[in-house]
């Protein structure tokens, strides 16, 4: 198969970002298949530009994997800016074809937001070819979940139409939420035309994992975005009660985070009003160097809001990453799906309690050392067992065949 996948942010292992396009197309490849990504010439984590001025596209292969970077005009924090940046990127995708030398066999739209998803459904229709969306984030309940945006807003109102059309109109759907189908079917798509494929972890990129060291410090570390769902002021007022908490400890404890987002800047203004010398923030860093950070740490740290979002399901990025590490993890989640939960490879405290993250923390801390490396073992063998990406392109694989196959009596209307 000729296959182009369509998401906004992608990125190779040696940029920040999101790497999983990367490590599918690099697996399909192996295949046999012919992948190409189309992207953001605009980096959203970097705000840096790909593209020099004056261009409307550049290829180029990344680390084996052909990527498409399209001109969008940038944006900083989440206002108007972006949403016009998402919708330039839609007509952006739109017009791909017209650029390419050959057109591709089937398009992938991933829903890091709809825009991008349906541009991909719109290039799809005009090359003929089959259109599969990638359900990564269920939009727009998100943004009324988490955002607290009015759900009688206009862009609701078309963010609905816009969903329900992806739906509807997809020859096949891969998702990440693995509780998703009942919203699917209630909005018009056809739930038995799902295909689950998770997020995972490309475990030829992490170093021999040494075990932690036996210093007098324990650090604890989050690493990954830093924006509003992440609820990291509960990780704040952790550090917080943990500091007062540090004489009667076994060891003291540091809290690090690592990454960028919107809510950063005003993390770290906090810590330093409180005097927190017991948590340091890092910048974010290219995938492939990722895992020399992570190896610092003592155990790791997730953090969400309370939302009924994840009914449908998780599948963070850095649940993976942690795992596979060796490293148990503390968890502060509410949701349909728990890795560290189904692996017993960490805690799982209540999401939003700042006393039940800390006390979570404590509790990995006293444990004794082989007990602690015993559950962070379950972890990286859960993660080897069903999070790799041959089994995660296998299934990808499947979905993007059965959406090639002969499906009669869909209509196909623009």
């Amino acid at each position: 198969m000729k296959i182009l996948i369509v998401n906004h942010y992608a990125a190779a292992p040696s940029q920040p970002g999101g790497t999983r396009h990367f490590s599918l197309a690099r697996e399909l490849t192996a295949r046999g298949h012919s992948v190409a990504i189309a992207a953001s010439g605009f980096d959203h984590l970097t705000r840096t530009d790909r593209l020099v001025p004056g261009t409307a596209m550049r290829s180029e292969v990344l680390d084996g994997v052909v990527f498409h970077w399209l001109r969008t005009p940038g944006y900083r924090g989440n206002g108007p800016r972006r949403l016009w940046d998402m919708l330039v990127f839609e007509r952006a995708v739109r017009r791909l074809g017209d650029r390419l030398e050959a057109p591709p066999e089937v398009v992938v739209g991933s829903s890091p937001h709809l825009f991008g998803a349906r541009g991909a459904l719109g290039l799809a229709r005009r090359a003929g070819v089959p259109f599969v969306l990638e359900i990564r984030d269920v939009w727009p309940q998100s943004l009324i979940d988490v955002m607290d945006v009015n759900r009688h807003h206009p862009l609701i109102w078309a963010m609905e139409r816009i969903e329900r059309q992806l739906y509807r109109q997809a020859d096949h759907i891969v998702t990440l939420l693995p509780a998703v189908g009942r919203r699917v079917a209630e909005r018009g798509g056809d739930a038995s035309a799902l295909t689950w494929v998770s997020n995972g972890i490309d475990l030829s990129l992490v170093p021999p994992v040494r075990e932690p060291g036996a210093s007098g410090v324990f650090t604890f570390m989050y690493a990954g975005s830093h924006g509003i769902t992440n609820a990291l002021d509960v990780l704040v007022d952790a550090a917080a009660l943990l500091k007062a908490r540090e004489h009667r400890l076994p060891r003291r404890p540091a809290l690090v985070l690592v990454g960028t987002g919107p809510e950063k800047p005003r993390l770290e203004a906090r810590a330093r009003a409180e005097g927190l010398d017991n948590l340091t923030f890092l910048p974010a860093v290219a995938k492939q160097d990722i895992y020399g950070v992570l190896a610092e740490a003592d155990a790791f740290l997730v953090s969400s809001r309370d939302s009924s979002l994840w009914q449908h399901g998780i599948s963070f990025n850095k649940l993976y990453d942690f795992m596979a590490m060796t490293r148990p993890t503390v968890a502060g989640l509410r949701c349909a799906n728990n890795p560290i939960a189904e692996a017993d490879c960490g805690l799982t405290v209540a999401p939003g309690d700042p006393e039940a993250m800390a006390a979570g923390m404590e509790q990995v801390l006293r444990m004794e050392p082989q007990a602690r490396r015993a559950m962070a073992l379950r972890g990286r063998a859960h993660v080897e067992a069903h999070f790799g990406f041959p089994a995660l392109a296998a299934a990808f694989e499947g979905a993007l065949q059965a959406a090639m196959a002969p499906r009669h009596g869909r209509a196909h209307a623009s």
